[in-house]
């Protein structure tokens, strides 16, 4: 799949997720396949006005390379200059948010608000694409109503302002991430406009992503939800969009990525914050496993990275021992 002047290996990318898609986890999809990883969605203003916390967002590695950054925000100078910053920070693709249904998002005028004002819209899209040269590619919704008309009005604007590729989520603005995305809006998209189009919602197993390349004709696929605690989820796609056999995850597989994921926490974050952070997310690998209640009451305290390291590995030991037994 080609985005602008970046050639990904195949047509599976990581959705940005707010909150979620940090550096150590962009690096477990990246292990397993996906070809582009995306950041967090980013403050234009935390970037422009230099908080501390929103500038770590940007931290990157070679390994996980291409990535692409996500911004949010509503002022087309703003934007344009954090598009800057994000470029500088080694940012290989830029996305701007047209698609984020949080009410505080939405309060600002940003996210799906700027599906509702297009001009707004435009003038963003053009700031941002004459202030970089890195591709640059929009994320958006159905729109503020069913029919898909916005999301058809948008993505042409976003196209004629230089954007590389669209990726599109057809929910509405109301509908969060509840009820079911309706795929055909894609395909209108597809059809309206001549960049590459990323479809993105209720991707849940391999199947998903077959099926919706043959229903839609997108270009590529989008993860987002599913890949939380299941970075495999990006191996047994591809597997699937090659025609391969699907293999399952195994323990060992599974209590290895746990760890890595441990590792390159503690390393990128320090290992207090990251021992923090791990305690509620260290539970994502071990969603219906037998007794991971017991493993997750297990980390509730976790202060060190050879405490944690150990805590997993009991675990594992005890899963086999009792599967044995």
């Amino acid at each position: 799949m080609q985005i602008g002047t970046i050639t990904l290996d195949n047509p599976l990318i990581m959705a940005p997720l707010a909150g979620i898609s940090n550096l150590p986890f962009r690096l477990s999809a990246k292990k397993e396949g996906c070809a582009l990883v995306c950041s967090e969605m980013i403050s234009s203003n935390g970037l422009v006005y230099k908080s501390e916390k929103t500038l770590r967002m940007l931290e990157s590695a070679p390994e996980e390379k291409p990535l692409s950054i996500q911004i949010f925000g509503t002022d087309p100078s703003m934007m344009a200059e954090a598009a800057t910053i994000a470029e500088a920070s080694g940012a290989d693709i830029l996305d701007i948010n047209f698609g984020c249904s949080v009410k505080k998002v939405i309060k600002t005028g940003a996210g799906v608000a700027l599906m509702k004002t297009p001009r707004k819209a435009a003038a963003i899209l053009t700031a941002v694409r004459q202030s970089i040269k890195i591709p640059l590619t929009v994320k958006i919704r159905t729109g503020w109503e069913k029919s898909g008309t916005q999301a058809v009005q948008t993505a042409k604007i976003a196209e004629s302002c230089g954007a590389d590729a669209i990726a599109v989520h057809p929910r509405t603005a109301t509908q969060g991430f509840g009820g079911q995305a309706d795929w055909t809006i894609i395909s209108t998209v597809k059809k309206a406009t001549a960049i590459p189009i990323i479809g993105n919602g209720d991707i849940v197993t391999p199947e998903d992503a077959v099926r919706m390349r043959k229903m839609t004709g997108c270009d590529g696929v989008m993860i987002g939800r599913a890949a939380i605690g299941n970075p495999w989820i990006f191996s047994q796609c591809l597997a699937g969009l090659r025609g391969e056999n699907i293999l399952p995850v195994y323990l060992d597989q599974r209590f290895e990525v746990m760890k890595s994921y441990v590792r390159t926490s503690v390393e990128y974050i320090g290992e207090r914050p990251a021992c923090r952070m791990l305690r509620s997310r260290l539970g994502w690998f071990v969603k219906g496993l037998r007794y991971s209640s017991k493993f997750r009451e297990s980390i509730k305290h976790i202060s060190s990275e050879k405490e944690t390291l150990q805590l997993i590995d009991a675990y594992k030991d005890f899963l086999q021992f009792n599967f044995l037994f």
